[in-house]
């Protein structure tokens, strides 16, 4: 690229549009219904059709903007396969939707398995266990009240249904699209067996969600499994992946834009948790406090009441990693049966 050219990945494409970031290659963005208003999705030309990678949700609109990109920029060829880094539904809310008009599914068995079971799991009311589990991360009884009052999110809101069959991506194997070879990385911490592409004949990785430049994504505990401990998992993960990085590599994000750099991102995104675990433990050695007590100290923004969930769920996984490495212990519950906690040390 000439000096004073702009790349053409310096913004981001109008929606409907696509760009071309790398030959054969197109990015395109599906609009999102909350903060974090869009998701990155990619096509790479395979001469009779096309590979497309991840979806954006399964809404009216979704559905209009992809006719739209399947009419004009990939010029009536049909998407042959459907690849989705992993099971959250900005990346596969349409992935069913695709396999019904002719599509292949591939993805990790566990991204299959995670969004097979909860499409299916359809709730009009939180349960017992989500009930418990906020209140013992702090969540204020007047916001747990309302909570209790609602009808959840449930996946299938948003989310075509999951084929009964796919493809299984597994981590280290090499596979073709595209026209390229690629080698898939597989992290996790954000989600559970996500996949990455690193292309084999050029500087292209595909990174979802794992590889985000600017933004750190969310790694949070669940009521499903109350003692996960996803931020560890991701610090190994960014460990891992720091052995493969290199400046030229360019990272097709899932969110925001591409970018190069990575190595230097990875080590942000390692230290940003672990500073953050550094300034929890330094803070429970004056006072003792719940999840939701951590947030002044985790974040360094207000959080209202549409980043609460995501907000909580994250303090959790802070905690989680503190108590499996010994830093810190539990100290009592609050009068309202949250869990403070308290430094080893």
């Amino acid at each position: 690229m000439k000096a004073g050219v702009a790349h053409p990945w310096a913004d981001p494409p109008a929606t409907g549009s696509a760009t071309e970031v790398a030959p054969g290659v197109l990015w395109m963005r599906l609009p999102l219904p909350m903060k974090l208003d869009h998701v990155n999705v990619y096509a790479l030309d395979d001469g009779d059709g096309w590979t497309v990678v991840d979806t954006g949700f399964d809404t009216g609109r979704s559905r209009a903007i992809w006719q739209t990109l399947l009419d004009g920029p990939l010029a009536g060829r049909p998407v042959t396969r459907l690849i989705a880094t992993h099971h959250h539904p900005d990346h596969l809310g349409l992935a069913g939707w695709f396999v019904d008009h002719g599509a292949a599914l591939w993805t990790t068995r566990t991204a299959w398995l995670m969004a097979r079971m909860l499409v299916l799991d359809e709730q009009e009311a939180p349960p017992t266990q989500s009930l418990s589990f906020w209140r013992a991360a702090g969540m204020p009884p007047e916001m747990l009240a309302q909570r209790a009052a609602e009808r959840p999110f449930n996946f299938a809101d948003v989310v075509h249904p999951i084929p009964l069959g796919y493809r299984r991506l597994q981590h280290g194997e090499e596979l073709s699209f595209g026209q390229r070879r690629w080698r898939v990385v597989t992290g996790d911490g954000h989600a559970p067996e996500h996949a990455t592409f690193w292309s084999l004949e050029d500087d292209l990785v595909i990174g979802g969600d794992q590889l985000l430049p600017g933004i750190s994504p969310n790694l949070g505990v669940y009521p499903t499994e109350p003692e996960a401990d996803p931020v560890g998992e991701w610090l190994e993960s960014c460990a891992r992946f720091s052995e493969l990085a290199e400046d030229r590599h360019l990272v097709l994000p899932g969110h925001k834009l591409p970018f190069t750099g990575l190595p230097l991102r990875l080590g942000q995104m390692r230290e940003n948790h672990v500073s953050a675990l550094d300034r929890i433990t330094q803070a429970l050695r004056e006072t003792p406090l719940s999840a939701v007590g951590c947030f002044p100290i985790l974040f360094k923004r207000p959080i209202g009441p549409g980043e609460f969930g995501l907000a909580l769920v994250e303090a959790v996984a802070h905690l989680n990693r503190l108590a499996a490495a010994g830093r810190i212990t539990r100290a009592g519950t609050d009068d309202h049966g949250a869990v403070l906690w308290r430094s080893a040390a």
